[in-house]
């Protein structure tokens, strides 16, 4: 595939078998099929990218898209990770815009999209282990020496747990609308008000996986991606006019479950997580950048990023919301979004990190002045040494 010159290599790997076999005639999906709608998002960049697999010592792919101008190779790369459910095409309204100052990484995590789909342990640690060694693992087999990292939802809790184990390899962390930071609610009723399709994936993923009922309703999945998430076509209107954004949602979460699955096991009624952010944010080291992102009309909660200032009171954090922007900021509202991390990339120039200074807030916060503590987990810091620098495979 070519898009805005950029190239691909790559080799999709069905799993065989009598399920695998079957599969494919009950469900009108494949790798294959996930890979030309993915060609059709990404043809929209109009600059130079790279797409690959990136190969790990544990024998997993991760599928990488690179946006890296010669002329910016010396800026400090800004890598972003995606949500539950999601891949790097949903970044497409992001990407060529932030690449114009620094150079861009966007990949599928371990489990999703078109990277590897192993099984993951039964232990929330070991999954949530699992994950972030095969971002560092990525990150050595690409050579990066440090990175701006950018995590969403679900990605947003992952980059987190990354920078506790890995904090030497982070230089700003960048949190939008994170998932799995507050513990979850002794009463639901009046604290949680989410959107109707988060109630009935709370409730579904108490006996399965959510994503389950795509797989199940076999040839009518597709429609029930169309059904019960009308808007996310709506946001990707001015890219697309048709249902490829649709038809890649339906293709990265009909495929066989193994991030879902882990997800499953991380999430306590899916909402929150067993191992709750806030209880091991203060790991961190204070020097550190933190930026909390947040849509003015999410489901997620937003006073974290307030508890998350009272817990790390000599650290910079900073707090914004995007007005009118719900849980996918980057999507509903793409021209803010950018923005605003065009401008905390420029706070990070070859490298460095911006002195610690006072949090702030792009409109005030309705939360309380006091700072509960979290009860904090368990948890022995480990660091990793510099790594040698190595080709994209």
């Amino acid at each position: 595939m070519k898009g805005g010159g950029g190239m691909e290599e790559d080799t999709e790997q069905e799993t065989q078998g009598w399920f695998s076999s079957w599969f494919p005639v009950w469900c009108p999906t494949s790798m294959a099929q996930l890979k030309t709608v993915e060609g059709r998002i990404l043809a929209g960049i109009k600059t130079r990218f790279e797409s690959r697999y990136v190969s790990l010592p544990s024998n997993h792919r991760i599928w990488t898209l690179a946006l890296s101008p010669e002329t910016l190779a010396r800026r400090t790369p800004l890598v972003l990770v995606h949500g539950f459910g999601g891949g790097l095409g949903l970044w497409v309204q992001n990407l060529e815009p932030l690449s114009r100052r620094q150079p861009v990484y966007a990949f599928d995590l371990l489990g999703f999209g078109r990277s590897s789909r192993p099984p993951f342990p039964g232990d929330p640690e070991a999954v949530e282990a699992e994950f972030v060694s095969s971002i560092e693992e990525w990150r050595a087999q690409l050579g990066l020496p440090s990175m701006i990292l950018l995590g969403h939802s679900l990605g947003g809790f992952l980059a987190a747990s990354y920078t506790i184990k890995h904090p030497e390899r982070v230089k700003h962390l960048i949190l939008v609308d994170p998932w799995g930071f507050p513990e979850r609610p002794a009463d639901l009723s009046e604290s949680w008000k989410p959107p109707m399709w988060v109630k009935a994936a709370a409730t579904i993923l108490g006996r399965f996986n959510f994503l389950a009922v795509l797989r199940a309703a076999g040839p009518w999945g597709p429609s029930l991606v169309q059904r019960f998430r009308p808007d996310l076509k709506q946001k990707y209107e001015r890219f697309f006019q048709d249902d490829t954004i649709l038809e890649y949602v339906y293709h990265c979460n009909a495929q066989s479950p193994s991030g879902e699955a882990a997800f499953k096991v991380l999430s306590e009624s899916f909402g929150w997580a067993k191992r709750p952010m806030l209880g091991r944010i203060h790991l961190i080291p204070k020097e550190i950048p933190i930026t909390m992102i947040y849509g003015s009309r999410s489901w997620i909660e937003p006073s974290s990023g307030e508890k998350v200032k009272c817990v790390r009171p000599e650290s910079y954090v900073r707090t914004m919301a995007i007005e009118g922007a719900s849980h996918h900021v980057y999507a509903d509202k793409p021209e803010e979004f950018n923005a605003a991390i065009v401008e905390i990339c420029d706070s990070v120039p070859n490298g460095s990190s911006p002195r610690c200074t006072p949090t702030a807030t792009l409109r005030p916060s309705s939360s309380s002045s006091s700072c509960p503590m979290p009860a904090a987990l368990p948890h022995t810091p480990a660091h990793t040494p510099p790594l040698s620098d190595s080709a994209l495979e």
